[in-house]
């Protein structure tokens, strides 16, 4: 499965490896989530009724594709992506023109960075799915609400919920026996992390992982044998999971492993 286009897979190795290096191995505080609605603007971007990109600074790749995720991601200010630790976080999103705009909110999930244009200086945007944003309009205004082009929105965050799924652990391309990278799926509840671990077989030994760009993670140490144990803190509020020997001793990279279990909500 594709996950990301666009970058050379040496220099993207290249990257990582360096940003592996030098990253800090602090975790920022957990803060809770806010149940409070917040002013925001929106715009939209892809085809009218569209999913939105293929890919995303936030490394899914061809996940945002297809369902759960698909019509509901969106791109974020880094106010909101926060260096890419906010990815995968859950956003409800709604317009305020009662003209227009229907009184449902939209639920969107962070897949995706909009540094530029309207998302700069500061300024809370979501940059949505054509589907997405037409989603908020009344019944039979989606185009019209389209062609609003930016629009006054409120928002506040909402816990992730992907029905039947359990956490799962892609081990990005390039990974060996020294430098291991895993992206984290379908994490319901607070949907970010804030710190990631591993734990060797025969080892009870938590090594701690370090936040590359987007939703990757990785540690350089080795030669590392599976099975492998993963712990993950949400960055939110601070939730811890283990999931243990979800990666088997015979792992390969580009393959997705998934856990027996997510967090409750």
């Amino acid at each position: 499965m594709q996950r990301r286009g666009g970058v050379g897979f040496v220099t993207l190795c290249f990257i990582a490896f360096l940003q592996c290096l030098m990253v800090s191995s602090q975790v920022p505080a957990p803060h809770k989530s806010d149940l409070h609605w917040h002013p925001a603007t929106a715009t939209w971007y892809g085809s009218p009724d569209g999913d939105g990109s293929d890919g995303g600074a936030c490394g899914y790749g061809s996940l945002v594709d297809v369902k759960p995720l698909r019509a509901r991601v969106g791109a974020v200010s880094p106010v909101l992506f926060k260096n890419g630790e906010g990815c995968g976080a859950c956003f409800k999103v709604k317009c305020l023109d009662k003209s227009i705009c229907s009184r449902r909110a939209v639920t969107i999930i962070v897949t995706d960075e909009c540094p530029g244009g309207y998302c700069a200086n500061g300024r809370t945007h979501f940059d949505l799915s054509g589907a997405a944003f037409g989603r908020m309009a009344i019944t039979g205004e989606n185009s019209q609400l389209r062609n609003r082009g930016e629009l006054p929105v409120v928002y506040r965050r909402t816990p992730c919920k992907y029905p039947g799924k359990n956490i799962a652990f892609y081990v990005n391309e390039g990974s060996t026996d020294y430098w291991l990278s895993l992206l984290v799926e379908f994490e319901d509840g607070d949907g970010d992390v804030g710190s990631m671990h591993i734990r060797e077989a025969n080892s009870n030994e938590w090594l701690e992982m370090s936040h590359v760009w987007g939703a990757t993670w990785c540690i350089i140490r080795g030669p590392l044998k599976g099975p492998f144990s993963v712990k993950l803190t949400t960055l939110s509020t601070g939730r811890t999971l283990s999931a243990r020997d979800v990666i088997p001793r015979n792992w390969s990279p580009k393959a997705t492993y998934t856990s027996r279990l997510n967090f409750k909500l």
